[in-house]
């Protein structure tokens, strides 16, 4: 199993990357299209705002829940920086723990409120507001998902790499 995906994962990430650059193009397009019927041609058009505005919340939830890894995630980490291997892999189990119980209790509210949704659209281009709203189940059933894998890898002891701000290089 642990091959199988150890083979596959890479090839669905380059695929999750390309998909959120695809959004972001899609999002620059329709900005360009906005600032020449705006500005050029004296035509303002409201579905280039709204098609912008709906790729901009699926980018970013695509984004946190397919192609950023464990060490872009914000985190506070004081005190786990500050803890010991033993306690890392503890405070890692109980924090994948907390992350599982409140998406996973929250998830039926979530389907409910994003079904009950369909009866509303878009002002420009009538979108039912349960298309707009669907990636806010798969980011979380993502985060699910992801959150037990580390938990579990916490409990078995394969903890992520140590990241050590101050020996980041700085990407230049």
């Amino acid at each position: 199993m642990k091959r199988i995906i150890g083979r596959w994962a890479p090839w669905l990430a380059r695929r999750a990357e390309n998909i959120a650059a695809l959004m972001l193009a899609a999002m620059f397009a329709a900005f360009l299209i906005q600032i020449v019927f705006r500005y050029l041609l004296n035509l303002p058009i409201g579905w280039t705002h709204e098609i912008s505005v709906i790729l901009w919340v699926w980018l970013v939830l695509w984004g946190a829940a397919f192609v950023l890894g464990e060490r872009e995630e914000i985190r506070f980490d004081i005190l786990y920086a500050a803890a010991g291997k033993r306690l890392r892999r503890v405070l890692a189990a109980v924090a994948a723990l907390a992350v599982v119980l409140l998406y996973g209790t929250a998830l039926p509210a979530m389907v409910d409120y994003v079904s009950f949704m369909r009866v509303e659209r878009t002002a420009y281009m009538k979108i039912p507001f349960n298309w707009v709203y669907a990636i806010f189940i798969v980011f979380a059933v993502a985060s699910i998902a992801r959150y037990l894998w580390l938990g579990f890898a916490a409990l078995r002891g394969e903890m992520p790499d140590d990241d050590d701000p101050t020996k980041r290089g700085s990407g230049t």
